[in-house]
């Protein structure tokens, strides 16, 4: 009998209750009883996830944040392993890159027993650390240098999980008034080492924020590319540009007259992207870094790759046609 194990960080979901409802949905599939593995606080879910894993069930249900999720699909890493999401975290931006549903219970558990399975990219980043030591750790969404790091290292986590991403108004402001830059040099696929100075560096699997905001148009989480955007603000006018550019950058991207004149008017030098399949960023002096939302400390230097179809995700069945 085929088996699915659950991951899921116990203090934002209630287990009892999802436990009754999986059961339920097992038993009329056909399927052994679920596993369950919570996550706990000192190794934010490690051991929770390994264990899941060594036991081979046929389908992972991670429940948690992005955090949770990225922590999951370090340990899935190559294994073919699916995994489903069910996500309960205060942005859920691989959910909705992914299109995957955010607020039907239901439809996540059909997905687990029924769906299909997509192979997907695992974002690799290897950190120099300030003290030199290094280490090595995946990415699903996002990670960023500058004001990205700062956000998810100084918002306070009780007002994050009580008014969401409200939560990060104050360190935007306090960064955008700042305008700290930082100079960074950068290698892009073994090329020649550029420098530049930026206030943030964000390196994406996946390219929406919350909200919507569009911030990398040409990044896609199957294929193989990382895609950067640097915040180069020249003083007030510089973010009132950039602020414009992400407003349209939907309209660009996803519009035939909107793609047409991307390609005719000039490209943003406020907020410049590129692409990559490897990309080596050196810092002057250490700065912090986030992955997924999360603070991963401070670093001399990232290099940042993929894992190309290193992570299998169990999607919403295929409907046939009527």
């Amino acid at each position: 009998m085929r088996t699915a194990a659950v991951v899921l960080n116990p203090t934002k979901t209630d287990q009892h209750r999802l436990q009754g409802v999986l059961d339920a949905a097992a038993v009329r599939h056909g399927w052994a009883s679920t596993r369950w593995y919570p996550t706990a606080a000192d190794d934010g879910g490690r051991a929770a996830a390994r264990a899941a894993a060594d036991s081979a069930p046929d389908v992972i249900l991670a429940v948690g944040g992005d955090g949770t999720l990225r922590i999951v699909a370090e340990q899935l890493r190559g294994t073919g392993i699916p995994v489903a999401v069910l996500p309960t975290g205060t942005g859920n931006l691989f959910a909705r890159n992914l299109g995957l549903p955010r607020n039907d219970v239901d439809a996540v558990i059909d997905t687990v027993f029924t769906g299909t399975d997509r192979q997907i990219d695992l974002g690799l980043a290897e950190l120099t650390h300030a003290d030199h030591s290094t280490s090595e750790h995946v990415f699903l969404v996002m990670a960023g240098i500058g004001l990205d790091a700062s956000m998810a290292a100084d918002t306070n986590a009780w007002v994050k999980k009580r008014f969401g991403w409200v939560a990060y108004s104050d360190p935007i402001a306090r960064s955008v008034i700042g305008n700290r830059q930082i100079p960074i040099r950068y290698t892009l696929d073994n090329g020649p080492a550029r420098s530049m100075r930026a206030h943030t560096i964000i390196v994406g699997n996946c390219g929406t924020l919350t909200a919507g905001v569009l911030l990398l148009p040409r990044a896609e989480p199957d294929d193989g590319i990382l895609d950067a955007v640097a915040f180069r603000p020249n003083g007030w006018f510089g973010w009132t540009k950039i602020g414009y550019t992400l407003t349209l950058n939907r309209f660009f991207a996803r519009t035939g007259f909107g793609r047409v004149l991307a390609k005719v008017l000039p490209r943003s030098r406020a907020l410049p992207t590129t692409r990559a399949r490897n990309l080596r960023l050196d810092l002057d002096t250490p700065e912090r870094v986030q992955l997924d939302g999360d603070p991963f400390g401070t670093v001399r230097s990232v290099t940042l790759t993929t894992h190309h179809h290193g992570l299998t995700l169990r999607t919403a069945p295929l409907r046939s046609a009527q």
